[in-house]
């Protein structure tokens, strides 16, 4: 037997729908902007402003990129490729294991450890300090592990994962110990297989992180073969002759449409997170709420 909705509740419920609709669809008009601009002609763009469908149709943005591509745009995708692959399961791994050792009731000290962690949430030493130890200490600049050791470990994720390591069932975890088994073991064995969820979605989070990131490369990297494609990206859209420093030489002669090629590079940036997220779109909404709650 159905439940008639009260005419309140169902006007509260479409008026819910159109606000998360406009929503959306405000969120979604940068997006179609910067598709529909890259395949303007440039005088076009230059003359009208940006449309979101073009007023003339043209590649020759597209081609100019992939005739050039040699030159940046290939060295780029693989740097951010590579960074978000080695970052992401350098990251996961440090972090579980530590969330692993927070949660365990055995380790002493704990609750002093998650208070240090979590205090660097709230006060840090600052810029200058961070670009310090980094360079003068670690000596990581122009190196490929400048590039995500900075970000290795994320305290709200590694607490976020704690709190979920820690609604694992102590029976589990004490009867593989009775049997012998080692922490390592415990946490290879029997935690990672029931975290898979927090561990996809929080690789997810990580994996978005790294592949966003441009301010590593800015701060650390002089080397042109570092440069990811972010910010290959953040040069171009804070100086729209940088690209066409780049391609000097054969290409010199060449007029760069500068206005379009901020946005197919941006189309370009963005194509690959496009692409994967409705293949893993669950895990970003099971990671809204995931390790909230306990049980």
């Amino acid at each position: 037997m159905s439940v008639k909705m009260r005419g309140s509740d169902l006007a509260f419920k479409v008026f819910s729908y159109v606000v998360v609709g406009l929503f959306a669809f405000l969120c979604l008009v940068p997006l179609l902007v910067a598709f529909g601009v890259s395949f303007s002609d440039e005088k076009m763009v230059v003359i009208n402003g940006y449309k979101i469908i073009p007023e003339k149709f043209s590649l020759e943005t597209y081609g100019y990129i992939f005739r050039t591509a040699e030159t940046w745009l290939l060295k780029s995708y693989m740097v951010s490729i590579a960074v978000t692959l080695v970052g992401t399961f350098s990251s996961v791994l440090v972090t579980s294991l530590l969330a692993y050792g927070l949660a365990n009731k055995q380790v002493a000290y704990r609750n002093a450890l998650s208070f240090f962690c979590y205090f660097t949430m709230l006060f840090g030493g600052g810029l200058v300090p961070w670009y310090i130890v980094c360079v003068n200490f670690y000596h990581l600049n122009d190196t490929f592990l400048v590039l995500f050791l900075p970000y290795l470990v994320s305290v709200f994720y590694l607490l976020i994962l704690r709190t979920f390591f820690s609604s694992i069932p102590d029976s589990l975890v004490e009867s593989a110990r009775m049997d012998g088994a080692s922490d390592l073991l415990i946490y290879a064995r029997i935690v990672m297989p029931v975290s898979q969820t927090a561990l996809v979605t929080i690789a997810l989070f990580y994996g978005l992180q790294y592949w966003n990131d441009w301010f590593l490369p800015m701060m650390f990297a002089s080397n042109p073969d570092l440069y990811s494609l972010q910010y290959r990206l953040y040069t171009i859209l804070s100086n729209t002759q940088s690209l066409s420093t780049a391609m000097a030489g054969s290409l010199s002669s060449i007029r760069v449409p500068s206005e379009t090629i901020k946005m197919a590079t941006t189309v370009l940036t963005i194509l690959p997170i496009l692409l994967v997220y409705p293949f893993v779109q669950r895990y970003f909404v099971r990671g809204i709420t995931i390790g909230a709650v306990k049980g």
